[in-house]
């Protein structure tokens, strides 16, 4: 087996894992899906079948930014932005899904700023 087939293999069983148990609480999920250049966030309903809130680093507002703070920087607005976003709608507590991804980097900036712009996850 090659590193690539064992890291996709591992992904897709932290994948498996995470979602999982978030559909079994049935709670309200936030989603995170990162690619080399952006980073997306969304809020999704219990079973996941209405998003509810949503910001990327695509957004008009955000991309002016790249060039001040770089990656993680970056990931830290959305988190910031979703956070706002989510508690306009009035949800104030998600369950954190970073959707088979590592806890570090840029997944774990934009935790951290949407804790800390008042997400409970």
């Amino acid at each position: 087996m090659s590193i690539q087939a064992k890291a996709a293999a591992a992904h897709k069983r932290r994948v498996r894992r995470s979602r999982g148990k978030i559909f079994e609480l049935g709670s309200v999920y936030l989603s995170v899906h990162r690619t080399p250049r952006h980073i997306y966030a969304q809020v999704f309903s219990p079973r996941g079948k209405e998003v509810i809130a949503s910001a990327s680093s695509l957004e008009t507002d955000i991309r002016g930014k790249k060039h001040e703070s770089g990656k993680c920087g970056i990931a830290g607005i959305v988190g910031k932005l979703i956070a706002e976003r989510a508690k306009a709608k009035g949800i104030t507590k998600v369950a954190f899904d970073r959707s088979g991804y590592k806890y570090h980097g840029r997944v774990k900036a934009l935790a951290d700023a949407a804790r800390a712009n008042g997400l409970v996850c």
